[in-house]
């Protein structure tokens, strides 16, 4: 029987996997001529904006900050299957070929919010949506260290480890703002 998280995450994930068919329908696979450095950054300006908009308390633009962190989402699953893809693949993928990977990463990260939820109780729960603002721009200049370092660390996780991390922070920052409530796919 699947948590009360397990259940809002795999809420969130049917809107942001909507989103992503529906973008790829109107925009193709665009985004596989991006390196993954290239995807970083985009994911960078995202969460900048987030915390921008969180300290300054207004907006000007008026597209729905939920909506940042929903493209965190996608852009980090971009990243990992960008990761995954070889470098001379095919550069338009159908949506189904592009379903089957994205679902499968999908599931390892729900794995992974599984282990951490266990071992660390829920305490995101207990997080402010800015803090876990802040922990996915310290984990983007961590993952663009490692970028900037060719890939090579010491005894850190690499950028996999990073953009999983990602994912279930702007899930979990979408889960407290009851983006839940407003945003349902069936």
């Amino acid at each position: 029987m699947e948590t009360q998280t397990e259940q809002e995450y795999r809420q969130v994930i049917r809107y942001c996997r909507d989103l992503f068919e529906k973008k790829t329908r109107d925009y193709g696979t665009a985004w596989r001529v991006l390196r993954l450095s290239s995807i970083t950054d985009q994911i960078y300006i995202k969460a900048r904006r987030i915390r921008s908009i969180q300290e300054k308390g207004q907006q000007r633009v008026e597209d729905a900050v939920a909506l940042e962190f929903v493209g965190i989402i996608n852009y980090c699953l971009i990243a990992l299957m960008q990761q995954e893809l070889p470098a001379d693949a095919e550069p338009e993928l159908g949506f189904d070929q592009l379903a089957v990977l994205y679902d499968r990463h999908v599931e390892r990260n729900l794995e992974l919010l599984r282990n951490k939820n266990h071992d660390y109780g829920e305490a995101w729960r207990e997080m402010r949506v800015s803090s876990i603002t802040d922990i996915i721009l310290m984990k983007l200049h961590r993952t663009r260290q490692i970028e900037d370092n060719a890939g090579q660390t010491l005894v850190s996780e690499g950028v996999e480890a990073n953009y999983r991390d990602m994912i279930n922070y702007a899930v979990f920052a979408l889960i407290k703002s009851d983006f839940l409530k407003t945003h349902v796919v069936d």
